[in-house]
């Protein structure tokens, strides 16, 4: 029985490891529509998805070096609106010559919105301008 039971567990294990998404793209593809989830891509550690959050802001986490460029990537935080907030730069916070990831920090500071919620917009750099290249987090949070 305990030997059922360990097998049982080990393919639950399996099963639900499996299930992830893989958001990988290439060139040819177009940008996709905002997202609140790319792991494989972003990591945003602070503020989390719907957060309640205050000025100063500040955001961390860890993106792919390609994700960079000259060691940073634009973000900015829009209310419900669409009315811009604040935007910053991003700093990868080591060496982001890489494709692995890496961590990086920003800093807004803006007024107090007078609605509830809004967007924080993490954007690649993309010094071509090409649409191919551009991709965008979106993380929702409450003020």
């Amino acid at each position: 029985m305990r030997v059922k039971l360990i097998i049982l567990l080990v393919a639950l294990s399996v099963a639900v490891g499996g299930c992830g998404f893989n958001f990988k793209q290439s060139a040819e593809q177009p940008a996709p529509a905002p997202s609140t989830y790319a792991d494989d891509l972003i990591k945003v550690s602070q503020p989390a998805l719907d957060a309640k959050i205050a000025s100063p802001l500040v955001v961390k986490g860890e993106a792919r070096g390609t994700w960079f460029f000259e060691a940073s990537f634009p973000i900015k935080l829009i209310d419900d609106r669409g009315a811009l907030l604040a935007q910053g730069i991003a700093q990868a916070q080591s060496d982001w010559m890489t494709e692995e990831f890496v961590p990086f920090e920003a800093r807004l500071e803006f007024s107090a919105p007078t609605v509830a919620t809004g967007q924080l917009i993490l954007s690649k750099d993309n010094p071509s301008g090409l649409p191919a290249n551009d991709r965008q987090i979106v993380i929702p949070v409450n003020f």
